[in-house]
């Protein structure tokens, strides 16, 4: 089949789909943005859409659907050269495909439902320090449904990596979703007792060693970082030789950035600058791929940390290596550990409760490594990206015909 993937950020979740399905035979090209810096190995086009920051309640929707006219421009010039996809994937996030099935009326359809917004119940008012669900929040939240819901509504089906992202989505489109996550590579995220990293700033850590780790791909109050700060001088005072790592930049992934030029790092930082033991905190910023997975071999213990939004990779992958992961008690880490069982849980507003439960485990982690195994064992038997999550999305893309 003549496969089109489609994604601002090409190639996000399609970086283990895309050449599987090549191997499995099929022609795939990509469509993504011009402003896309990630390497592209596959055959390309790309579509150029500058735009300023939505405004206003209707600007949400144009902003998405200007996403979607400039791709579909982009895929006329494709089809007025004989170029038509048998199979369009897409992500659900920019609206890219709003048009396309105008362009090719014979292609399937389908979506990457990674989340649909929500006024209440998700990450919006979640954490009331960081603004208040109201009726003119709810009012933006429900304009920025719009390209979601008209997407979803061309879709013939959609695929989405958890059971809580897919629920986030209405009823009228539940029944669209197959649950798939995009696979964990279980051969590479390994236990590695022989396992060390070298940091930046020059400490080598071991397996064995005490070693706290925290990552986000940035470090911002969504993914708990505050939190996870305001836990330290306690996790510190009670562990005088624990070495914590925190890796993620200095920039915004979701939610909105602070004021005078400062940065989430800067701020919680300095909230707690005087309580811990700055020789023992080291701030990585973004790191290499195989330094990651160093770190998770050689942690004691991770700490992953959400409001109700995407579930992110890198805890399922911490799993994988066999870290013991003390993660909050919100629904979208809830779906993979269950607390005393596979890793422990906390609370994501209690600063005590996560510091206690983090001493917890740095003090007791030798007897700990049944959750430890039991983790690796989870995501092995229902994440595994070759035995499990690439056949399966392979299957759906090709019973799609």
């Amino acid at each position: 089949m003549r496969i089109l993937l489609v994604h601002r950020n090409f190639p996000g979740q399609f970086r283990y789909l895309a050449p599987a399905l090549i191997k499995a035979g099929h022609k795939v090209g990509v469509l993504t943005w011009d402003g896309n810096r990630n390497p592209q190995p596959l055959p390309t086009a790309l579509y150029a859409h500058e735009a300023a920051p939505p405004r206003g309640l209707g600007a949400g929707f144009a902003h998405y659907a200007g996403f979607g006219a400039a791709a579909a421009r982009t895929a006329q010039a494709l089809s007025q050269r004989g170029d038509a996809p048998d199979v369009v994937l897409g992500s659900i996030n920019w609206g890219e495909t709003l048009f396309l099935r105008e362009v090719w009326p014979g292609a399937r359809l389908l979506l990457y439902a990674e989340l649909y917004y929500a006024p209440r119940g998700l990450d919006v008012g979640f954490d009331p320090e960081f603004g208040r669900a109201d009726d003119e929040k709810a009012f933006s939240v429900v304009a920025r449904q719009g390209h979601q819901a008209l997407m979803m509504a061309q879709a013939d089906a959609a695929l989405s990596p958890t059971e809580f992202q897919a629920d986030t989505f209405p009823a009228c489109f539940r029944d669209k979703i197959t649950i798939i996550h995009d696979g964990i590579d279980t051969a590479r995220l390994v236990p590695n007792p022989s396992a060390s990293v070298t940091l930046p700033d020059g400490p080598t850590l071991r397996a064995g060693d005490e070693v706290l780790t925290f990552i986000n791909r940035n470090l911002e109050p969504y993914r708990g970082y505050h939190s996870f700060m305001r836990a330290l001088p306690a996790v510190m005072r009670a562990r005088p030789r624990a070495q914590v790592v925190i890796v993620g930049g200095d920039d915004v992934s979701y939610g909105a950035r602070p004021g005078d030029g400062k940065t989430w790092k800067d701020i919680f930082l300095d909230e707690v600058r005087g309580q811990i033991d700055l020789s023992r905190v080291h701030f990585t910023g973004k790191v290499p791929y195989a330094t990651f997975i160093g770190l998770m071999q050689v942690t004691r213990v991770h700490c992953y940390l959400t409001v109700p939004f995407v579930l992110s990779w890198s805890m399922l992958e911490a799993m994988s290596a066999g870290a013991l992961v003390v993660g909050s008690r919100t629904a979208p880490v809830e779906e993979l550990i269950t607390d005393g069982e596979n890793g422990w849980l906390a609370d994501f507003f209690d600063t005590e409760d996560l510091a206690d439960t983090l001493i917890e485990s740095l003090t007791r982690w030798r007897e700990l490594a049944p959750l430890r195994t039991a983790a690796r064992a989870h995501i092995v038997e229902n994440y595994d990206l070759h035995s499990i999550c690439l056949p399966r999305l392979i299957a759906f893309v090709e019973d799609r015909l």
